[in-house]
Order: C-alpha cells, then sequence, then structure tokens
C-alpha cells in the first residue's frame, strides 16, 4: 500500500534574487516600496532621515505597526498580499498600493544591510536585521526560507527614532551601495514627483530631514509652464500654481474614469531638473502612486510638441483588474487591456486636440510651432517665425510706459507680415533667377532697358551723395541689376505680348503690386490674393524657361 501523501514545497531563498534583490534597481523604487508601505499602514507621516557620511538612511513612519505575528507571517511571508481577503482599502479608507507582496524585497537591493523594527500602540519593538553578506552565503549553502534567521537587531541603533515614537514601523539601511549621490533638494524633488499621493492627501505628509516636501519642491517648472490641460476637470494645488504663468488654460474631457493633466513648457531644456539627470515626463499614476513613467515612450507620435510634454494621468480603476503591474513594480504589463484602452485614449483622442491646440497657442504668442501641422503651408509658418524672430528685437523693457501700447503695434503687423515676408522672397528668388537667365542666354538690351537703367544709376548716384555713401552697394556690377520684373520680362520674352504664357503681360500686373510691397505698405486682402494668382502665372512661366534651357 502507499504512504500517504505528506509531501510539501520547500522554497529555496535563491527565489528571493529572481522575485526581488535582482529585479529593483532604482533608488526611487526602493523608497517607493518603502512609503507605499506606510500608506497601506494608515500612517499620517513618513520621515526620511538621510545620512551621507555614513551611507545610510532611515525611513520611519507613525503607521498602525506590527505585532510580532504580523512580522513574521504577514512582512516576512513572502507573497503575502492584504488583498486576499478581498480587502481594497486600509482600516482609514486609503486604496492599498501593495499587490503581490513581494514589493518588501525591494528593501534588499540597494543596501548592504536593512533592519526592520515595529510595534504596535502601546507594545514592544519587534524585528530583526537582514544582512545580505549572510544571505548570500544563505544561498551559496542552499537553504530553504525557514532555515534562515534573522540577526538580532541593536537598540543602541535605534534610540533616537525611537523617542516618542507610539507606534510605526522604521526601517534602516546601511551600506548603500555605490552610496547616496544625491543631493536633498534632487531626493525632495523626486519624491514630490513620485509619489502624488503625499501631495494631494492633507493626512499623508512625506518629510526628508525634518522638511515636509509639498508640490513646491518640484521647482520652477511651473513659472516656465506655458499651456496646461486637465482631463475630466482636474483640479490640485500645483495647477494652482501653474496658472499664474500659463497663457492658455483648456479642460479635455474623455468617457474612461481618467484625471490628470498635461502641460508643455516654453522650452524642452525647461523640463530638466537641475543637479540631477532627471527629466519631467508625461507620467501614469494609480492610486496615487507612479506606475510608468514617461508614457509618450510607449505611444511616440514623432512630432515636436512630445519635447515639450509633462504632466500626471491617474486612472485608479486600473487597479481593479488582475494584478496589471510587472514584477519590479516599475511599469505595467504591457499587453493589460484595461491599459491598452487608456493609451489608446491618450495616443487617438487627448493628444491630437493637445497637438492641433499647441500649435495655434504658440503661434499666437510669438513662439514656433508644429512644423508637422499642414493646416498652413510651410511659407506661412516659415514667414510667421522670421516676424517672431524680428518683432521681438522691438519689444520695450518691462515697466516701460509705452509697452503694451507698441506691442500691439507690433501685433497688429503679425497678419501683414506673414504674407508679405514670403512674398518678396518669392519676388527676391523670381527676379534674380531671370536675370541669371538673361546672362546665360546673352539677351541683348533694349534701347528701353537702357534708358531705364541709366535713369536708376542716376538716382543711385544722387542717393549716395545725399547719404555720403563712396562703397559700392550692389554685388554684382551688372546693369540687369537695375532692372525690376517687368523690364526683365520684356527682355526674356523679347517683347512678344502676344505670346502664349506671356511673362510680360503678368509682370504688369504684378509691378504696381510689387512696388507697394517692396516700399513696406501693407496690402488690402484683394491686392494679396492678386499679387498671389499673378506670381502663380509668373512663377509657372519662369519654370518653363529654366527648364528649357
Amino acid at each position: 500500500m502507499p504512504s500517504e501523501n505528506n509531501f510539501s514545497f520547500n522554497i529555496s531563498l535563491s527565489v528571493l534574487n529572481h522575485l526581488g534583490r535582482n529585479l529593483y534597481r532604482s533608488f526611487v523604487t526602493v523608497l517607493g516600496e518603502a512609503v507605499s508601505n506606510s500608506w497601506d499602514a494608515d500612517a499620517k507621516n513618513v520621515w526620511i532621515d538621510i545620512d551621507k557620511e555614513g551611507g545610510k538612511f532611515v525611513i520611519k513612519d507613525d503607521g498602525e505597526g506590527m505585532s510580532s505575528d504580523d512580522f513574521q507571517n504577514k512582512f516576512l511571508k513572502i507573497g503575502y498580499s492584504k488583498r486576499k481577503g478581498g480587502e481594497r482599502k486600509s482600516p482609514k479608507g486609503r486604496p492599498y498600493i501593495g499587490r503581490k507582496g513581494i514589493g518588501k524585497l525591494a528593501l534588499l537591493s540597494c543596501a548592504d544591510k536593512i533592519t526592520v523594527i515595529s510595534k504596535k500602540a502601546g507594545g514592544d519593538y519587534i524585528g530583526g536585521r537582514i544582512d545580505n553578506a549572510g544571505l548570500d552565503e544563505a544561498i551559496t549553502d542552499d537553504l530553504s526560507a525557514n532555515e534562515y534567521k534573522l540577526d538580532v537587531w541593536g537598540q543602541e541603533q535605534f534610540e533616537k527614532y525611537t523617542l516618542n515614537h507610539e507606534h510605526g514601523t522604521i526601517v534602516l539601511f546601511e551600506g548603500i551601495r555605490g552610496g547616496i549621490k544625491h543631493t536633498l533638494s534632487y531626493i525632495k524633488k523626486i519624491i514630490a514627483l513620485y509619489f502624488r499621493f503625499s501631495l494631494l492627501d492633507e493626512s499623508f505628509n512625506i518629510f526628508v530631514d525634518q522638511e515636509k516636501v509639498t508640490h513646491k519642491d518640484i521647482g520652477e517648472i511651473g513659472s516656465e509652464t506655458q499651456f496646461l490641460w486637465t482631463i475630466n476637470n482636474f483640479n490640485d494645488p500645483y495647477i494652482n500654481d501653474c496658472l499664474p504663468f500659463c497663457k492658455q488654460t483648456t479642460n479635455l474631457s474623455s468617457p474612461l474614469d481618467i484625471k490628470g493633466f498635461i502641460a508643455t513648457v516654453k522650452k524642452p531644456s525647461h523640463l530638466k531638473i537641475r543637479e540631477t539627470d532627471e527629466k519631467i515626463t508625461l507620467d501614469f499614476f494609480v492610486n496615487g502612486r507612479l506606475r510608468e513613467k514617461d508614457i509618450l515612450k510607449n505611444i511616440p507620435t514623432n512630432r515636436i510638441v512630445e519635447s515639450y510634454i509633462y504632466g500626471q494621468i491617474h486612472f485608479n480603476g486600473l487597479d481593479d483588474n488582475d494584478d496589471p503591474f510587472t514584477s519590479s513594480r516599475e511599469g505595467v504589463i504591457a499587453d493589460n487591456h484595461s491599459y491598452q484602452l487608456f493609451l489608446k485614449e491618450i495616443k487617438d483622442k487627448i493628444l491630437p486636440q493637445i497637438m492641433e491646440q499647441w500649435d495655434n497657442f504658440r503661434r499666437k504668442t510669438g513662439d514656433d510651432g508644429d512644423p508637422d501641422n499642414t493646416k498652413i503651408t510651410r511659407k506661412e509658418r516659415k514667414s510667421e517665425e522670421l516676424y517672431n524672430a524680428v518683432s521681438s528685437d522691438f519689444s520695450l523693457e518691462k515697466g516701460d510706459a509705452n509697452k503694451t501700447v507698441i506691442d500691439e503695434w507690433v501685433d497688429e503687423l503679425k497678419d501683414d507680415a506673414g504674407f508679405c515676408f514670403s512674398s518678396y522672397a518669392e519676388c527676391y528668388i523670381s527676379e534674380n533667377l531671370l536675370r541669371r537667365y538673361i546672362l546665360e542666354k546673352s539677351v541683348v538690351l533694349s534701347d528701353e532697358s537702357k534708358n531705364v537703367i541709366a535713369e536708376y544709376k542716376k538716382r543711385e548716384v544722387a542717393a549716395k551723395k545725399l547719404g555720403n555713401i563712396s562703397i559700392g552697394i550692389r554685388k554684382i556690377d551688372h546693369d540687369l541689376s537695375y532692372l525690376a520684373m517687368s523690364d526683365l520680362a520684356a527682355l526674356s520674352d523679347k517683347g512678344d505680348r502676344m505670346k502664349e504664357n506671356n511673362l510680360l503681360r503678368d509682370s504688369y500686373e504684378y509691378k504696381p503690386l510689387r512696388d507697394a510691397l517692396m516700399h513696406t505698405a501693407l496690402l488690402g486682402e484683394v491686392a494679396k490674393t492678386k499679387l498671389s494668382m499673378t506670381y502663380e502665372n509668373i512663377k509657372g512661366r519662369l519654370k518653363e524657361l529654366l527648364s528649357a534651357n
């Protein structure tokens, strides 16, 4: 008869390497797991104490704390999840951040030694120390999990932190791998960016060396924010701080249960966080915690506006499904259905609206927009950009009594300047090409042309004398440089006014409009249309001449 089956799993400690110790590489991720544990424990405050010289730091909270049973059968039980009983919220109603029960392994990934102590209100501290060197030895010896015992923790190390600490958890990290290279300012900025719940929930505070982290720690990006879009009427203190600097704010609606904001800065360089290698991006949050940094990398548009965008989008509904997060907790599983619906909404509906509006807003403020937006022609866009570059030279200093009036005068020229700049360029190129064509064909100057040239030379001599100018003005000292389109057309067509596609006939229509343009007059709308139509005829005829010869 076969014996009764009493077999059971026996987990080797080496599994810890695969589950956690080698998966967590980011210092911020380690902070994230520790702070998230404090959130789930209903802590009101989290204190992070940094000792850069000693290569250690402490994370302390005033959460509900752990009993001896909690520490052994919950905290040290890899895979234990608070959600297994169907609970999704803490006793105080906070949505749980933790899911798999392996996030605690992140604590082992950045330091040589980790000591965890905790106590319930009215109880005593319990805990232990994990020495990664000892854990490595146990793994080498292929010990099972229940054969490895934590080291006893030393009370003297915690005297500073246990004073007046009624309940909660304290974690000491010693021997930080690579040292703590970041400044306190940097760490506060990263926390402000990564832990949204700490900035929105007044019942939860994070302190770094006794200084509270707020949205203001993000720094000067608020003052560099140019345009801002809220999604489903999202509001928070950071947005309110941005409003005085924003040129335009707009709300976008979405049928998905998402909220957040997307903003753009004046220059892409403004997204760089000073003192760091970090860049502020468009990030994805679930229940207040960063779950995917820079979601644009998953939905690239290859449009220039991407390099100006940052923001935060919250989709708490993603947490209602099967666990959508990667084992490293540093991202969302790519093929998760809800996440894919979210990305599609952002890519197909939210971003196209922003890109269209961003281009219009930028052009109105006198900044370069999106060259890939074909709603206006390339010539019109380049003319606007040239106008913006030149008009800024005439902007008076802030505080000048006439600044507002002069800025209005300059702005009144914008629409006309866009047309006139491109029209001048068309005149410049077409007339110089026609001169070169006549030179190449060795066309003999007519008597009429010679008379025109003589008259213009005479005027030039008088003007130079009046201006006390003795230098040469024209790059090429050739008589053709004194002739305008109508005179050049007469030479190229040899005076045949009845010739099909006659350049001369077009040049007669062109001349009064061209002369007004060259004298910087503002053209009427009908005149603009006439000049554009005439130029199209001239351009077509000129291309025929150049192509045929």
